[in-house]
This record gives structure tokens, C-alpha cells and sequence, in this order.
């Protein structure tokens, strides 16, 4: 199925995946709207975007990790768009284990913009979402958020939250069954942070079995789950040798 006119939400999108995932939405011909806390670096994004693909992305800032601000982004996305019709749930707080005891205030934000943030955020844009002919949800988790996966240098906070957001994916399924919306998951390794249009995204696919995955990879499993006929529903894991290891191993 082609992206050409789409229109796609991306959060997280100023920097390392999610930048990515945008432009990758970008080059098949989708409007990305970019969202994210950081406004000037969702500013460079956009230009780059405009000056390869021709195409002007939406810019909003949001942090999920405050309510107020996911509330204020739904009616300002709400009152400029009837219609939505891919939403990428990428937006997320990093945080490394460590032994020293975490901050109150991190173990909330690393909860809140994963869990909190990013449900009230797909919640409110449901309407937009049913608006479309091809709506679809995309959750970006984790192998961390798998069951029984290795907690590795995660922090317990951070491996709560995604085992959250897998189940955010997998409630929306449920809730969405029988309707044309699709709750679609991709699950993570580590991965080497690397941007388009770069010799190493280039260079990306050439990649052996044993190296680690990139974020071009992680684009491209977005994009060819989003392009599956819409009778299709994929979850996919995203395995590597050096990356980290999930529950089935």
C-alpha cells in the first residue's frame, strides 16, 4: 500500500529514531507532523525534509510526560487535522540503570511519557484516526518490554515502562478488533543511532548477521508493516546478535 498524501505523527521526533522514522515517512510520500519537546531541532528536521522530499511538515511540541502539554497538543492537532492517518508512538524517556538511587522525578517522567503520555495522546486522536481509510497505530517498545526479557543495563523504571507500552499495543488491539484501526508493535534492540542521508545509513543494509541494528532498520520494519494490506496486523521483534537479547533465547 502506498504512502502518498498520508498524513503521520511521529513523537520523539527531533533526534535518533524518531527523526528518522519521519523522514522515512517523508521519502515514501507521507506529510509527517513532527512532535516533540525540543521545537528547534523539530525545526532542523523540517528543513531537511522540505529540501529532499519537497514536503512541509506540521511541527507541535509536546511532552508526554505532562499532561497538560499531551491535552493542549491533541486539541491543536484536533482543530488542524479531521484526519490522521498513521500515529507513531516512538516518544519516550531513556533511563540507565544505575546504583545510585533514581530521582523521584525521573522514574515519573520515564513512566509517564511512555505510559501515561503516550496512551491520553492515541486515546484523544482516536477520532482523527477513525477518520481515515488506513488508520494505524504504531507502538515503538522494546525487547526490554517483552515477558521475561533480560533486564541488561535498563533501568527498572525504563523496563516497567515498556513492558507497558507492549501492553498499550496489545490493549489497543483489543479494544480496535472489528474496526479499521490496526495497533501495530515493533520491539527494539539496541541499536547504533544513525541518521539518514549519512554514509552509515548507507552503508546499513550491507550490514552481517552479528552486527548491531540501526535505526534504518527499525524504519523500514515501520514501513513494511504499514504497508501490509490492511487485513494484516503485524508485531514484529527486531532481533540482532549484538544488541541485547529477548525471551526467546
Amino acid at each position: 500500500m502506498s504512502l502518498l498524501g498520508t498524513i503521520g505523527l511521529v513523537t520523539g521526533a527531533g533526534r535518533g529514531l524518531g527523526a528518522a522514522l519521519a523522514y522515512v515517512l517523508a521519502e515514501n510520500g507521507c506529510k509527517p507532523i513532527l512532535a516533540g519537546r525540543n521545537v528547534s531541532a523539530l525545526e532542523r528536521l523540517s528543513e531537511n525534509i522540505q529540501d529532499h522530499f519537497n514536503i512541509c511538515p506540521d511541527i507541535i511540541q509536546l511532552d508526554l510526560a505532562d499532561t497538560r502539554s499531551v491535552e493542549a497538543a491533541i486539541l491543536k492537532l484536533r482543530g488542524h487535522h479531521d484526519t490522521i492517518d498513521i500515529l507513531i508512538n516512538n516518544g519516550a524517556m531513556w533511563l540507565e540503570a544505575s546504583d545510585k538511587d533514581h530521582a523521584a522525578e525521573d522514574v515519573l517522567t520515564t513512566i509517564n511519557s511512555a505510559v501515561t503520555g503516550t496512551f491520553l495522546l492515541t486515546q484523544g486522536l482516536l477520532p482523527s484516526l477513525q477518520n481515515s481509510p488506513r488508520p494505524d497505530i504504531v507502538t515503538i517498545g522494546s525487547i526490554s518490554g517483552l515477558p521475561n526479557a533480560a533486564l541488561q543495563t535498563v533501568s527498572i523504571p525504563m523496563y516497567a515502562a515498556k513492558r507497558g507500552q507492549a501492553a498499550l499495543a496489545e490493549g489497543f488491539a483489543q479494544m480496535l478488533a472489528g474496526t479499521p484501526v490496526r495497533s501495530i508493535a515493533v520491539h527494539p534492540p539496541y541499536l547504533d543511532d544513525i541518521a539518514p542521508g549519512t554514509p552509515e545509513w548507507e552503508r546499513a543494509s550491507a550490514r552481517f548477521k552479528g552486527q548491531r541494528g540501526t535505526n534504518r532498520d527499525i524504519a523500514e520494519a515501520v514501513l513494511f508493516a504499514i504497508t501490509r494490506p490492511r487485513h494484516v496486523t503485524l508485531s514484529i521483534t527486531v532481533d540482532a546478535d549484538d544488541g541485547g537479547l529477548h525471551p526467546s533465547r
